[in-house]
């Protein structure tokens, strides 16, 4: 896709995680050092004003201001100003499906409880205000109890609030505003106490406000005009008039000792307030996946579209920003529509979509943007350093230690299905009313049972192939794979499910393939789609991929860990063919939300091309570590995914592994979750994984298995480094990611980085340091340091070679170990070499060789020239890992 960018030219972008203790001011610290690194981009994390404490961001509650835990808006101008001083243009992450819901910090969500539907922001966010069920009719279902409403009310939990004229009810940490009209019996109680003429007036006017079922313009604004009159009088009366105030007070300290009168009060409320664990069948509005304190925007409406991006796109205007990355681009609606309206208002703009594409998929033509943010590129380059020899022996290793042979089908299968009846019931719930609706209009179909229509539901969700289809119901835009997805789906699902009839799913398939349509059937189509992308975030990402330990390494976002590697063939065509259709996308190899970082992958994918001695290593560890068990327990599975993370993360603290091994057995939802925490099986977990690291013998045997591989996965990381800043796209570097970096899922992947550390090593990089000098500091990280500063100097210098007409070629080595290399050429300037799958490699190349393009070439890492024809890797790759390099004579 060709569209002209503004801007300074991309070269490579640089992730920050922004944080109240590392804001705008810590970051413009820094900028010196990242343009000294050589990115031109300075990426973070987003800033709009979060929630309280937010440590990421993506919790927006307001999207007009900048986030004041991170310095507000002088110190964000700080920061623009000292990016551009050094020459670093800008990206910003912006979050459009959802915003965070947790009390009055969100004007909003605040307005909107307080008035209902008759709020001016009822219809921003995705709000289901005539569900099937009466009682959830007109209000929001709100599930923040810790027990039954019942219990919670008699037991005095909830209390009504009243300072200076102003009404809340307040639960623990949580507050809600009080619909206006329901103060008029309150106030005119009040009012009789006091004799106070100008209450009664107050509750005169509340009591004659419009419902807030009448949604017509006029009386939304007359609601909010007389309200706003009655609460500034409300406000003069309490704090001017003796008696009125004190009043106030007793009538609410009465309903506070009253459970039936609070009752009452609470019953004419705009919510519901209900016990938490209603949430997983009951909710009246779309989260983010499962997420009760994130509610999902319209942003199909352009209304909603213009509120939340006019602070973002002003600033692209002015120059302060030059590109935009996109956060969960399938929870909308319509991507499409949504992309098309951004790139209309920032032509210019550098643009990435968070679009998680499984093996074989293609990210839509149609789609206004640069590319994705990379994860399809993570899981192409990781798949070079796993062995494909090794799968049938992993897999007997795997299945003698757990006990059972998984199958990873049925196992993604029973995943989705769980979180279907459990955290994402009451949007498959929303969804099968939905359809009873439509199926009411056809009289073929309108006999069959909400059951039935349940089931099929949950069974093709769960067979879905991909995150989504992208179907405009409304426009009837369909592509073949969205027909291929669905008629997969539907044939999956219809050979499970034989006890329902073929045409129930025949008449869902007609409806997902528009060819029966409707105003409702469309509403059932993209409701559809918005669901099956949660369902495949929830059920495969964090659920399966910690519930399927076979090599942990495959186990990312975008991967499928039954896809055991990838040929360097497959890695070339992906390059020449991203570099033909996206040549700008993001290229990256960690990220915020990666379950593991890119060294602790390169380190783990070693071990399939060893697993004899992994066989022999879980062995012994399982026999000598027998004695930290409890009753069985922990499972062999999590045990199992224990000894892996050890080998990839190591060394690493007790209490970072604790942490990460939690969260993991609560994600796997077996043994103990989030929503339901074993407490017996957690203390059996802790006191194992406490026990372990804190025996000598395992810990010896554990360091004397790793030392081996330390300087082989350093290799890995290096070989797909390289890979990353040299294939066609915009390489990106997660924070911290410079130098070794063995972190886990977030929220370890977000720890504090030392950026002092960083600078003093690039310093001395800059000295006049030899191979041999940056290899003896390999524990320091300064090879991977090197080689990303030298890759971005020489992205810079050779920016034609490097860019969409950089052209791409592979090169084939020959030899004996010729599988083990990894080369091509950009713009046939420039000429990258990697090493794969190096434990089986031995440092023996034999008679391996690779044919250099005609000329003279000089190696940017190594320092060693090189004339063009044959060339024998062992002297290519003789004084560094890897060999990036550029041509400096000849044709």
């Amino acid at each position: 896709m060709s569209i002209e960018l503004s801007g300074p030219p991309l070269r490579a972008t640089y992730r920050l995680q922004l944080r109240p203790d590392a804001g705008f001011d810590a970051a413009a610290e820094i900028a010196d050092y990242l343009a000294a690194l050589g990115v031109s981009h300075v990426y973070t994390s987003p800033y709009l004003q979060a929630a309280p404490g937010s440590t990421h961001g993506y919790d927006v509650v307001d999207p007009r201001r900048v986030n004041t835990e991170l310095g507000g808006a002088a110190a964000h101008e700080r920061f623009v100003a000292r990016l551009h001083e050094v020459g670093l243009g800008h990206v910003i992450d912006v979050v459009p499906n959802h915003m965070a819901i947790t009390g009055s910090e969100n004007p909003w969500w605040w307005d909107v409880l307080e008035n209902g539907q008759a709020s001016r922001y009822a219809r921003y966010f995705d709000v289901e205000w005539h569900g099937p069920e009466e009682r959830l009719r007109d209000v929001v279902l709100l599930p923040v109890l810790g027990d039954h409403y019942g219990r919670v009310l008699e037991a005095g939990q909830l209390r009504l609030h009243h300072a200076g004229g102003r009404f809340e009810i307040r639960y623990g940490e949580h507050a809600f505003p009080i619909a206006p009209r329901s103060l008029d019996r309150l106030l005119a109680e009040a009012a009789a106490r006091s004799g106070s003429q100008r209450l009664a007036f107050v509750a005169d006017v509340l009591e004659s406000l419009p419902p807030s079922t009448e949604v017509d313009d006029a009386s939304i604004d007359r609601r909010h005009r007389d309200k706003e009159i009655a609460r500034a009088l409300l406000a003069d009366v309490v704090g001017d008039e003796p008696g009125a105030g004190p009043a106030v007070d007793e009538v609410v300290a009465r309903i506070n000792a009253d459970p039936d009168a609070f009752d009452e009060l609470l019953g004419r409320q705009n919510y519901r307030l209900a016990y938490w664990r209603t949430a997983g069948s009951d909710l009246s509005h779309r989260r983010f996946f499962d997420v009760d304190t994130l509610a999902g925007l319209r942003m199909e409406r352009e209304r909603v579209f213009r509120e939340t991006h006019e602070l973002v796109l002003s600033w692209i205007e002015s120059g302060i920003v030059d590109g935009m990355r996109v956060d969960h681009p399938d929870g909308l609606r319509d991507p499409q529509q949504y992309l098309e309206r951004l790139r209309a208002a920032a032509p210019g703009a550098w643009i990435v979509v968070e679009k998680v594409l499984e093996p074989g998929e293609r990210l839509r033509e149609r789609w206004p943007v640069q590319g994705t943010t990379g994860y399809d590129f993570l899981e192409l380059a990781g798949g070079l350093f796993v062995d494909p020899d090794g799968e049938g022996p992993l897999s007997d290793v795997y299945a003698d230690f757990i006990g059972e042979r998984l199958d990873y089908a049925e196992l993604t299968h029973e995943a989705r299905y769980l979180v279907l009846s459990q955290t994402l019931g009451s949007d498959l719930n929303r969804l099968t009313a939905l359809l009873s609706d439509v199926a009411e209009g056809h009289r073929r179909h309108r006999d069959y049972t909400r059951h039935q229509l349940f089931s099929a539901l949950r069974e093709i969700l769960a067979a879905f192939p991909v995150y989504r289809t992208y179907v405009r119901a409304d426009a009837g835009q369909l592509d073949d794979a969205d027909v291929r997805y669905v008629n997969d789906a539907i044939a999956a699902a219809r050979a499970r499910r034989q006890d329902l009839e073929e045409d129930l799913f025949d008449f869902i398939s007609d409806l997902l393939a528009l060819r029966i349509t409707g105003e409702r059937e469309a509403e059932f189509v993209m409701r559809f789609q918005q669901l099956s992308g949660a369902v495949m975030a929830k059920g495969v990402e964090d659920t399966a991929f910690y519930r399927y330990a076979r090599l942990l390494s495959l186990n990312e976002v975008g991967a499928d860990p039954a896809l055991f590697g990838r040929s360097v063939d497959a890695f070339h065509a992906r390059c020449v063919e991203a570099r033909q259709r996206r040549p700008l996308a993001m290229l990256t190899t960690s990220t915020h939300d990666t379950k593991r970082s890119e060294d602790v992958r390169a380190r783990i994918s070693l071990l399939s091309e060893m697993p004899g001695a992994w066989a022999e290593a879980v062995g012994r560890w399982r026999a000598m570590n027998e004695r930290h068990r409890r009753d069985g327990e922990p499972d062999r599975n999590i045990e199992y995914l224990v000894y892996q993370t050890l080998v990839g993360a190591w060394p690493i603290e007790p209490e970072r592994m604790l942490a990460y091994v939690t969260k993991a057995a609560r994600e796997a939802k077996a043994r103990t979750s989030w929503i339901d925490a074993n407490t017996s099986y957690e203390s059996a977990l802790t006191a194992f994984v406490l026990g372990i690291l804190g025996d000598e013998a395992f810990r010896r045997d554990l360091e004397a298995f790793v030392a081996p591989l330390v300087h082989l996965g350093r290799v890995n990381s290096l070989a797909q480094t390289l890979l990353k800043l040299a294939a066609p796209g915009i390489p990106d570097i997660y924070q911290g990611t410079e130098l070794w970096d063995l972190s886990l899922v977030d929220p370890d992947n977000r720890r504090p980085v030392d950026f002092d550390r960083r600078r003093d090593l690039l310093a001395w990089l800059d000295g006049s340091c030899t191979p041999g000098e940056i290899m003896a500091r390999d524990d320091d990280g300064a090879p991977k340091l090197w080689l990303i500063r030298q890759a971005l100097r020489l992205r810079r210098e050779r920016a034609e070679a490097f860019g969409p007409r950089g052209v791409y070629t592979p090169l084939h080595a020959r030899g004996e170990r010729a599988a083990h290399v990894v080369a091509f050429s950009r713009g046939e300037t420039v000429v990258a070499v990697a090493p794969r799958l190096v434990h089986g490699l031995r440092g023996d190349w034999r008679d391996t060789e690779l044919e250099l393009p005609a000329g003279e070439w000089h190696d940017v890492l190594s320092g060693a020239d090189h004339p063009g024809g044959a060339r024998r890797m062992d002297e290519l790759l003789a004084r560094f890992p890897v060999a990036l390099l550029e041509r400096t004579g000849g044709a």
